[in-house]
């Protein structure tokens, strides 16, 4: 099933958002970092390059980008998992990531889910002899 254009549009405005989550909660744990300034500040950029990539696709609606971003959940969810484990100073802020990170992934998959081209079903021959 398709969905309207309309539906699509808020599809991927939920993908988006849901980057927008992701984005939100690494800049909150580059601020939690006790490292020097310029150091949290590079951490933090290189956090960011993942989800910047996608980000021109999913805000036009490229379905193929919706797919391939897909991929850019990865290092976002294990370093939530990580940390969450891990470090207990942090443990809030990765839980942030952690869940932020499973609702892009959901919101990526559900957008390229609901907006699957239809396909004709193919017609049906009788059987020669039949």
């Amino acid at each position: 099933m398709s969905l309207p254009a309309a539906g699509r549009l808020v599809a991927a405005h939920r993908a988006v958002l849901g980057t927008a989550a992701v984005l939100a909660c690494c800049v909150a744990w580059a601020t939690l970092v006790a490292s020097p300034w310029p150091r949290s500040l590079a951490w933090t950029a290189l956090m960011l390059v993942p989800v910047l990539m996608p980000l021109g696709g999913l805000l036009r609606g490229d379905r193929r980008t919706h797919a391939w971003a897909t991929f850019c959940v990865a290092p976002y969810f294990l370093y939530g998992l990580t940390e969450v484990i891990a470090n207990p100073s942090v443990r809030a802020a990765a839980a942030a990531i952690l869940f932020a990170s499973l609702a892009w992934f959901v919101a990526l998959i559900a957008y390229l889910r609901f907006s699957r081209p239809l396909v004709a079903a193919p017609a049906v021959q009788d059987a020669p002899g039949a």
